[in-house]
């Protein structure tokens, strides 16, 4: 009789303890991903604005120039600052208006500075670092969500030839001598015409080019961006 009061007494006791964890476990709660980050930080879904503009994130996957997977959560979607991301709608209606079939496609949009700071050390002392912000100075404009690398793809969503891959490191990739480029042979008249075509819609939308990059547009310069906006520190 002693013995099955012990019993019962064991039984309620481990129930109640299962019951215990189980509460526990259920009120702790989830690590944030990253889409919800970005979202908190005041961010939004640039296609969610517009359906026609496509997103591919090169760095969600491992064949981006780093050879690393840096969006390690799934990330797919692109945020932007809000001014950003209207910007961009903005590109995409007058490439409808002027190049109907065609439509932009995102690469790359807000990055934090926790994927900055992979980049930069997945490609640290070799010559891309030369070619990558790094966060020890602030990162770039990528790091507020004010910073967008785009192309344009045609109906069947193939990317038009632009004389380089996006994200290429090299000479063949800068917007400054473009002409000298047709004439070496080194592009294509049509490439360099579907690179001004891309500047021609993205600077009527309000964006600024750089250099080097021909896939690559900022929103504002970096002072304006650290005097009116918060980098994405997390």
């Amino acid at each position: 009789m002693k013995q099955s009061g012990f019993l019962r007494f064991l039984i309620i006791a481990i129930l109640l303890s299962l019951s215990v964890m189980c509460l526990h476990s259920q009120s702790r709660p989830s690590p944030l991903t990253l889409e919800q980050k970005l979202k908190d930080h005041g961010l939004v879904d640039v296609a969610g604005l517009d359906s026609t503009i496509c997103v591919s994130l090169m760095y969600a996957r491992e064949d981006n120039f780093t050879g690393v997977l840096l969006y390690t959560d799934g990330l797919e979607r692109a945020y932007l600052q809000p001014e950003a991301a209207a910007a961009v709608v903005r590109a995409q209606a007058e490439l409808g208006r002027i190049s109907p079939g065609h439509r932009l496609l995102i690469k790359d949009a807000a990055r934090p500075m926790s994927v900055q700071r992979r980049m930069f050390r997945a490609v640290s002392g070799t010559p891309k670092a030369n070619y990558v912000a790094n966060p020890a100075r602030g990162g770039g404009l990528h790091n507020y969500g004010l910073a967008v690398d785009i192309t344009i793809v045609d109906q069947e969503e193939r990317e038009l030839p632009m004389g380089t891959q996006v994200d290429h490191l090299g000479p063949e990739a800068n917007i400054d001598a473009e002409e000298a480029l047709v004439r070496r042979g080194v592009i294509s008249e049509t490439e360099r015409q579907n690179r001004l075509l891309l500047r021609r819609v993205m600077t009527s939308a309000g964006f600024h080019t750089i250099r080097t990059e021909w896939w690559h547009f900022d929103l504002v310069n970096k002072a304006k961006a650290r005097a009116s906006f918060r980098r994405l520190d997390f």
